[in-house]
């Protein structure tokens, strides 16, 4: 199976002001592509090179002999997944059902989940990654380190950011923290989370 870099929703411009086409270009069309060769590459003529791309992550998750694999296939993933949690004229009250009753029952209010999740985004030391994850019927935050995933510790993913540097720096520079806030106010595809929570 031969990887190829997944569309995206929006057109590159249609985030802006908050991230802008020039972020789509590098982002993107560099960093999510590079991950996306490297992985091809690396997968040609093993035993993986059939396999989707969730399986390969699993496959790979704590093998020695496979870390280059699993560090390309879920930043791939990872990456595709990140698109899909952001849209224009996103941010706002979350979308009435199963996955708001899910976090009003662990977090007490939106307020309160949406300042743990800027929380996890921020305090990420390093290079990494801040999520909302089912597990089971129990919303959670966590955050992993560079490639790590979710699918790796058997949670299900449902909203992401990306707090790598190459996310933000040349909108933000350094100020990590504004752009966390303002992916949570303005680009979070709450529709998105909610479609993935398992009711």
């Amino acid at each position: 199976m031969v990887f190829e870099l997944p569309k995206l929703s929006f057109d590159q411009d249609a985030l802006d002001p908050y991230m802008s086409g020039k972020t789509l270009q590098f982002h993107y069309g560099k960093h999510h592509q590079t991950y996306v060769n490297n992985l091809n590459n690396l997968i040609k003529g093993t035993e993986l090179e059939t396999e989707n791309l969730e399986n390969i992550i699993l496959k790979s998750a704590g093998k020695d002999d496979k870390i280059a694999i699993f560090n390309n296939a879920a930043q791939a993933w990872n990456h595709a997944f990140f698109w899909s949690c952001l849209t224009a004229n996103g941010g706002g009250a979350l979308p009435d059902g199963a996955f708001k009753k899910a976090v009003l029952k662990g977090f007490e209010n939106e307020e309160k989940f949406k300042e743990e999740l800027k929380a996890a985004a921020v305090s990420q030391f390093g290079s990494g990654w801040a999520w909302v994850v089912a597990d089971k019927t129990d919303i959670k935050i966590i955050k992993t380190s560079n490639a790590d995933t979710p699918l790796a510790h058997h949670l299900t993913p449902l909203f992401t950011i990306d707090v790598w540097e190459h996310a933000y720096y040349l909108d933000y520079q350094n100020r990590r923290a504004d752009y966390v806030q303002t992916l949570i106010d303005k680009l979070a595809n709450w529709h998105f989370a909610a479609s993935r929570f398992p009711a």
